[in-house]
């Protein structure tokens, strides 16, 4: 990445335009930087994509947790369950439309089991087929999906099943829950089911004024509700022994009892449900399903529609990918937020560390070489002056500039010839980008020791020669300045502030200490001409001059160290679009500085470094964590449309006083006021988003091999060195 706005390279691949004018044409739609919009479509389908595999997942986990206010035991109301006829735990449409109850047959009894199935639920089976007993299953789609094998495994039994809905939300909260259900058998089992028990509900006596009106609308759509005479829940009974007296043979009167199975807790049920069967066995009771104890007429499990079948197909193939997508957007959020939390921890504990390595590089008497100082140009008139007078009043005795005026279509040339400064030498040449004019530069200059700035930045008095202390150690091939934003008036001047102080320069102190800082910043940094011989010079294979430059002179074998005292202030864009268009290039210069120096990864020796510290750096925080930001937006998006705004806004409110707090840090680090720091927590709201979508689209555009082409950002001149 290259922090600085510089816009001398309007034309970095003008040497090659004639051949790629075209190609870069197509992949420049219209006046602005953004590609075809497909990429964006992907982006918008796989965030929707995301969001509908937490609401899966969601339902998943819910299954089975408390809740609901219709549970057994709820006390009815006026007008509830007691307006119904006849008796018994199963409800109907009669003839005349009117909802009535029904009972099971004289000895009659049907057990029927609920929430499941799960890994319980073929031990079950096998208690029922070694009794040679019929049962009834009211099964949770969403363990249905989860367990498909043993959906089938109850009905090839021969026992029934009916739906308890999708997620076990009570019906009148979630009216569609009982239909997703029935999806879910259908793509378990190729059948659908005429039977359905709502959740929360386990006996007629306790169904409230709402649950009544969920059952009246299950019945409307062709279910029977079937309730129970006698429950217990086998996850809460102590002994098998509680199971057999809660639901002894309740004398002549046929039964229907409730066994909730869900959860798999214990092995109460299963020591209960054979001794409990051999008890009704004994007392004359003759095992039926609901179907048959009740006397409905027609089948209860009929195969269902094919397209039932192929929605159910589809809704239970959901429950496993969405657990899968959500498994890894999640662990990758909690690796990539863990090792970013690791950063910033490092960071704060090794910058004072950096502070004395940077002055024990700079003591004893100053180093006062003879330096040449590169200013490539490029339509810079409003600027230019202000950078040479700076230059004018640097303390370093021995001074020569050279600026290179890169075919600039202004007055770049004539202000900078005009001014009249000693030692400043103004070279003109046809347009050919920034590497070239560098390369100009380096040609013409008169001394080993180079400094380059961009022509819209301003040096301190003390800058160069500070920028080039480091360098008395021959094993230093290259030196970073620090970069400060110059032009702070507004919110988007002060987020680029903020940014530059405890992003950029924050890394670069730790990546000093780890001897693997991967950019010298153009605005501002300092270069023994032997190391970029070495590094073979400037190149124009990049749109990231700076970050190429910096990694060949680490695979030279030279160190590159970070000087923070040696300020540069730089104008910054002062509009949405230019910022866009500014770290677009960085973005994809960055990409293509990974790739072309991605063999540093394997080589050893100078390149060690740079491939085990430097190349996965970058990759990990310039390229995966921007990638996951959206999704973890999504995230926080779900919690709060799902009742979670308080988690979500606790954990913002933790994230943004960690940086809050990191960059009072690095602003009393640099000697900074902290009166910005009232617009970070603003930050969170557009300007990271901001960013994340420009990596995002610089990945788009690298992938389908656009050109991207050089843009001149819009310059003010509006830059200001604090006292």
């Amino acid at each position: 990445m290259s922090p600085t706005g510089h816009g001398a390279s309007a034309a970095t691949h003008a040497t090659r335009e004639t051949r790629a004018a075209r190609r870069a044409r197509a992949a420049r739609p219209g006046r602005g930087t953004r590609l075809p919009a497909p990429h964006w479509w992907l982006l918008v389908v796989l965030l929707l994509v995301l969001l509908l595999a937490l609401a899966v997942q969601a339902s998943v986990t819910r299954v089975g947790a408390p809740g609901g206010s219709g549970a057994e035991g709820t006390t009815p109301s006026a007008g509830d369950a007691g307006s119904l006829t006849g008796s018994g735990p199963v409800l109907l449409v009669d003839d005349d439309g009117a909802l009535v109850r029904t009972r099971a047959a004289e000895r009659t009894v049907a057990l029927t089991f609920e929430d499941g199935p799960d890994a319980r639920t073929a031990a079950v089976l096998d208690v029922l087929a070694e009794r040679d007993v019929p049962a009834t299953f009211f099964l949770t789609g969403v363990r249905a999906a989860e367990h498909p094998e043993l959906t089938r495994q109850i009905l090839d039994a021969g026992h029934e099943i009916g739906t308890h809905g999708w997620s076990h939300r009570r019906w009148d909260e979630a009216p569609r829950d009982a239909a997703l259900g029935q999806l879910a058998v259908a793509g378990a089992t190729r059948a659908s089911t005429g039977l359905a028990r709502p959740p929360y509900t386990s006996t007629v006596e306790a169904l409230d004024e709402a649950g009544l009106s969920a059952v009246r609308d299950a019945t409307a759509d062709g279910y029977a509700v079937v309730l129970a005479d006698e429950v217990v829940d086998a996850r809460t009974a102590r002994t098998a022994d509680d199971v057999v007296r809660a639901l002894r043979p309740p004398g002549e009167d046929g039964v229907v009892l409730l066994l909730e199975e869900g959860g798999g807790g214990s092995s109460v049920l299963l020591d209960a449900l054979p001794r409990l069967i051999d008890e009704y066995t004994a007392a004359g009771f003759t095992f039926a399903t609901v179907s048959d104890a009740v006397g409905l007429t027609g089948e209860v499990n009929p195969p269902a529609p094919a397209s039932t079948v192929a929605q159910g197909t589809v809704l239970l193939a959901a429950v496993p990918v969405s657990a899968a997508l959500v498994g890894v957007v999640g662990w990758s959020v909690v690796v990539l937020g863990g090792l970013a939390a690791l950063r910033t921890l490092l960071v704060v504990l090794l910058a004072r560390r950096h502070v004395r390595v940077s002055a024990s590089r700079v003591a004893g008497e100053p180093w006062l070489p003879p330096v040449t100082v590169l200013v490539p140009a490029y339509n810079e008139e409003v600027g230019i002056e202000a950078t040479l007078r700076s230059l004018a009043r640097s303390d370093h005795p021995e001074l020569e500039v050279l600026v290179i005026d890169d075919g600039s279509t202004d007055r770049t040339g004539e202000i900078a010839e005009g001014l009249g400064l000693p030692g400043v030498r103004v070279v003109r040449q046809e347009n050919g980008g920034k590497a070239e004019a560098l390369r100009t530069g380096t040609r013409l200059a008169s001394h080993d020791v180079l400094v380059m700035l961009d022509g819209d930045t301003v040096f301190e008095p003390s800058t160069v020669r500070l920028l080039v202390q480091p360098l008395r150690d021959p094993r230093v091939g290259a030196v970073s300045g620090n970069t400060k934003v110059g032009n702070r008036r507004g919110l988007l001047g002060r987020w680029q502030h903020l940014e530059y102080v405890s992003g950029f320069n924050l890394d670069r102190r730790l990546l000093d200490l780890m001897r693997c800082i991967t950019t010298v910043p153009g605005a501002a940094g300092a270069f023994r001409r032997e190391a970029l011989e070495a590094a073979g010079g400037l190149s124009t294979d990049t749109l990231a001059e700076d970050t190429d430059l910096t990694m060949a002179v680490l695979r030279a074998g030279y160190e590159v160290v970070h000087e923070e005292r040696a300020r540069a202030w730089t104008e910054a864009p002062s509009t949405v679009r230019d910022l866009w268009r500014q770290r677009y290039r960085w973005s994809y210069g960055t990409l293509q500085c990974m790739w072309k120096h991605r063999g540093a990864v394997t080589a050893g020796g100078t390149s060690r470094r740079l491939g085990l510290v430097g190349i996965p750096y970058m990759v990990v925080f310039q390229v995966l964590l921007p990638l996951v930001a959206p999704a973890i937006d999504v995230i926080a998006l779900y919690g709060v449309l799902t009742g979670d705004a308080a988690r979500v806004g606790a954990v913002w409110l933790g994230f943004a006083a960690v940086q809050v707090a990191t960059t009072a840090y690095a602003l009393r680090l640099d000697r900074e006021s902290l009166r910005p720091l009232w617009s970070q927590p603003l930050q969170q709201l557009f300007y990271r988003q901001l960013i994340y979508l420009v990596v995002i689209e610089s990945l788009a555009a690298a992938v389908a091999g656009a050109r991207l082409p050089w843009h001149k950002l819009h310059r003010s001149g509006d830059v200001a060195v604090p006292a």
